[in-house]
């Protein structure tokens, strides 16, 4: 069973970063220096731990001025690097993370959620109620796609 919790104290950001190390940089070869940017710094990001207080999977919500300049809509934030460890997946902890960053995305007067999906993981967002759109684009040399969803 894992909490998800606000990653709140340095202690916090070292496990965030090291789940999306370990997912991204290792497993998905993406460069370190696209991984993490400016954005970590303003950003929310929540946590899960298991019940031994080891990291299984974070997200990241943009909200307020950085979401309004990198979405140009009011009222609309941003979920992103949502990374589950391997030994997590398929145990329903992806979705428990995306409803922690909405719940977050409300309390910080957000309406609707844009998302920039792999696009191996459409599947998984539109079951929690995401619709893609517009066309697919690489990021990070990985084909995606925005999805939304009004919250």
């Amino acid at each position: 069973m894992a909490t998800v919790r606000v990653a709140m104290s340095p202690a916090d950001l070292e496990l965030v970063f090291g789940v999306r190390r370990e997912v991204f940089v290792v497993e998905q070869n993406v460069p370190a220096d696209i991984e993490y940017d400016e954005l970590d710094a303003t950003s929310l990001h929540v946590l899960a731990v298991g019940a031994d207080g080891r990291p299984l999977g974070t997200a990241r919500l943009i909200h307020g001025a950085e979401a309004l300049a990198l979405t140009g809509t009011e009222g609309r934030v941003l979920l992103g690097r949502l990374a589950v460890l391997k030994a997590a997946r398929g145990t329903g902890l992806g979705a428990e993370l995306v409803r922690a960053i909405e719940q977050a995305g409300r309390e910080h007067g957000g309406v609707e959620v844009e998302l920039h999906a792999q696009v191996q993981a459409l599947g998984f967002y539109e079951r929690l109620g995401y619709a893609a759109e517009g066309p697919v684009y690489p990021s990070a040399g990985i084909p995606h796609r925005t999805m939304t969803r009004v919250l």
